[in-house]
């Protein structure tokens, strides 16, 4: 039986890891699991794991208001090695590109434990966009010792960083197994699907719906305050639309978004929402303007275009398929990007239409078919 530690960090942690835990689960005589929390993202972390019926055997509770980077960094650092430490758990598990994913995975070689990165591979080839994640990624490879890749793009990157490609498994985005299995279990409950229309009633009618996310550092300031002025520009010049912006947490998202956002009669500022309530809300509109890579991957299944505010993408599988397109922070080139795909039919439906590039929702079932046949560590 192997020991497997799974570290999480912030929401979509919970939500792409979800998958893989649950398989996990279904394999006890193959596999011990243990899950640590960082408390990255405490409140929106807590909204997933209690919607996945996950429950987390150890928090190591690190987050302060305006920590430095610096300073997250070394206090995961310092409280995983206890963990780790006591534990002494044959794998971890680390996913993606967070503060959390770094630090525990330096935490794992100081202690000379295997670990197992899940969605290895993505780069944009700029060390500063998206920031700190490119170097997060980057880092977090050379650690590792087994790579699960989304894709074969992501794999060859990898193995063009030196990677040896028997460690690199394939499996699809494990985020695709997460959407697939709320999406439904919305559409088999009416029950869920009731109260989730009572509590989203302002979106009925025939308004089309562009949902909005945005949280990346590397947008804060005057890139947020362009993005904010064509989501103005758009809501004021198009009275049949309704933009829903579930605003991040962060002050220097939320204080902006809502000092020139606020009294916009067709924009409603939401508070961050639950899992489930935010598939229904992708569900319902007709596109999304976001700064997210999870939506890169999952908005394709739904049949939505994806507008990336960013100038680099980790997920050029995405713009290469035609599900999201680059429009970066521009006011006047997101303004002609939304009102393209408003106005004409057909590039909205070279976009809707396009294949998912990220799998199928068998992702998480490769991963732990991989671990159980795993012999040398």
């Amino acid at each position: 039986m192997k020991k497997i530690l799974i570290i999480i960090g912030t929401r979509p942690e919970a939500i792409k890891m979800a998958p893989v835990i649950k398989e996990l689960q279904k394999n006890k005589k193959f596999f011990n699991l243990k899950i640590c929390i960082t408390g990255q993202h405490k409140k929106m972390l807590k909204q997933v794991l209690d919607f996945f019926e996950i429950k987390t055997h150890f928090d190591i509770n690190v987050m302060k208001k305006n920590q430095s980077l610096e300073n997250l960094t070394s206090k995961i650092l310092t409280k995983i090695g206890f963990v780790i430490e006591n534990l002494k758990p044959q794998l971890v598990l680390v996913h993606g590109d967070t503060t959390t994913t770094l630090a525990a995975s330096l935490a794992c070689y100081y202690k000379k434990i295997t670990v197992c990165h899940v969605e290895a591979g993505l780069r944009t080839g700029n060390l500063y966009s998206p920031w700190p994640e490119e170097i997060n990624r980057k880092l977090t490879s050379h650690i590792a010792k087994i790579h699960f890749s989304p894709t074969k793009l992501a794999k060859k990157n990898l193995k063009l960083e030196g990677i040896d490609e028997k460690n690199i498994i394939v499996t699809g985005n494990t985020v695709i197994d997460s959407l697939l299995f709320t999406k439904k279990k919305i559409l088999k409950s009416n029950l869920i699907k009731k109260r989730l229309k009572k509590k989203f009633s302002f979106l009925e009618g025939n308004k089309k719906v562009i949902l909005v996310t945005g949280h990346r550092r590397e947008n804060f300031g005057t890139d947020f305050i362009n993005i904010f002025k064509a989501l103005k520009y758009i809501a004021l010049n198009n009275k049949k639309i309704i933009i829903v912006y579930p605003i991040h947490l962060n002050p220097k998202v939320l204080l902006p978004a809502k000092k020139m956002l606020g009294k916009i009669p067709n924009i409603f500022l939401i508070q961050p929402e639950d899992y489930l309530s935010f598939v229904y809300l992708m569900n319902k509109s007709y596109l999304i303007v976001s700064d997210s890579g999870g939506i890169q991957e999952e908005a394709p299944s739904l049949g939505k275009p994806v507008l990336v505010t960013r100038n680099t993408t980790e997920r050029p599988e995405a713009l290469k398929a035609g599900t999201a397109k680059l429009v970066g922070t521009n006011t006047r080139n997101i303004i002609k990007n939304v009102q393209g795909l408003l106005k004409n039919k057909n590039n909205y439906n070279k976009m809707s239409k396009s294949h998912n590039p990220y799998g199928n929702g068998l992702a998480a079932k490769k991963i732990i078919n991989y671990l159980k046949l795993l012999k040398k560590l």
